[in-house]
């Protein structure tokens, strides 16, 4: 008699590997570093505008860079370094800077944040723009352009149309407030200061803020320079305030779910909710970015870094930007329509009309 022995086929217990990055961060190394240098050829425009406009370009007429293979690359980018760039952005604040401002220019500022988080509110509802494409334009208009666009996506993870319908919208007024604020101010006869002040409030990113304010004098782009970062430390409360909104969003349709009987087991409903961690609550990347300011302000970082920082902070979020544009397609914008570029202009024109009228009456 022949025994057969038959032995248990060995499977294997190794995890399989994650699929890798490479490819899409790639592609994503090599147009950012295209758009670096034409950002920094045409500062009005951006790197971070160059590169959400090459990766939606290349993406559209190079087949492979559309592949799945690419999507980890695109992933990374656009989240991680994302968070990256806003911690690093933290090292231009300092908050002895921020001081010197004085409690004048306060007034101006509240009003104008309120003014454009406000209309994006009630304008955005009439328009029918909703989402994260109102929230990015309006928080864009509100802050600081680019920079807080890229906050508050790294906070909601919103949408790549959102990212660049806001993108696209902030670009188009920061082109416009460049040529016409400084014409208008002289004719209104502004003071640098209050000129400054204006530039600071009414312009979005800082390329734009420094060629507008430098634009009328010296002393107003200053000026302006010192009221856009006192405008950036506004990220913290907005960040955390959306954090807190979109738990509450989650926390809603997960009751929602318990209440249809979804969360149940067996025929007992249980909760689908879990604790939430801390760092959900307040995200990592906005404890860098205050410990970086805290760093800058207590002299930790020399000045002698801050150029090289600024560089740095500028390439992540025109990397990220870069990965947004690649992995978007042009059907998701074309779906959204021109109504996002309107609720901009209506949100650009009431804070630089709203800026002046509160310096009339502060």
């Amino acid at each position: 008699m022949v025994h057969l022995e038959v032995r248990p086929r060995h499977t294997s217990t190794t995890a399989p590997k994650p699929p890798s990055r490479m490819p899409g961060l790639a592609a994503v190394l090599v147009i950012t570093a295209v758009a670096v240098p034409l950002g920094r050829l045409v500062p009005v425009v951006g790197g971070p505008v160059f590169g959400i406009v090459l990766g939606v370009i290349a993406g559209l007429f190079i087949r492979p860079l559309r592949s799945e293979a690419c999507r980890p690359g695109y992933d990374f980018a656009s989240k991680t370094l994302l968070q990256l760039s806003i911690v690093v952005l933290g090292t231009g604040l300092s908050l002895q800077q921020v001081a010197r401002v004085g409690v004048s220019s306060l007034p101006v500022m509240l009003g104008t944040l309120a003014l454009a988080l406000g209309g994006a509110w009630f304008f955005g509802r009439l328009l029918g723009v909703r989402g994260d494409t109102q929230t990015l334009i309006g928080v864009g208009t509100a802050i600081c352009g680019g920079s807080a666009i890229a906050a508050a996506t790294a906070a909601i993870g919103a949408r790549r149309s959102s990212v660049a319908y806001a993108m696209a919208t902030i670009f188009t007024f920061n082109i416009v407030a460049v040529l016409t604020f400084p014409p208008i101010g002289h004719l209104l006869g502004m003071s640098s200061e209050s000129f400054g002040l204006w530039a600071g409030t009414g312009v979005n990113d800082t390329s734009s803020v420094v060629a507008a304010g430098y634009a009328y004098s010296q002393a107003a782009g200053d000026q302006a320079i010192v009221v856009k970062l006192t405008r950036s430390l506004t990220l913290i409360p907005i960040v955390l305030t959306l954090v807190a909104l979109k738990i509450r969003r989650e926390n809603r349709a997960a009751r929602a779910l318990d209440a249809a009987g979804e969360g149940s087991y067996d025929g007992a409903t249980t909760s689908i909710r879990k604790p939430l961690p801390w760092r959900k609550l307040v995200p990592l990347f906005l404890i860098g970015f205050i410990a970086a300011a805290g760093l800058r302000s207590a002299g930790v970082v020399p000045e002698s870094w801050l150029p090289t920082l600024t560089i740095i902070g500028s390439t992540l979020i025109t990397a990220a930007l870069t990965a947004i544009g690649l992995s978007l397609r042009p059907r998701e914008l074309r779906d959204a329509g021109p109504k996002p570029l309107l609720l901009g202009a209506i949100l650009w024109v009431l804070v630089a009309v709203g800026s002046l009228g509160l310096q009339s009456f502060s």
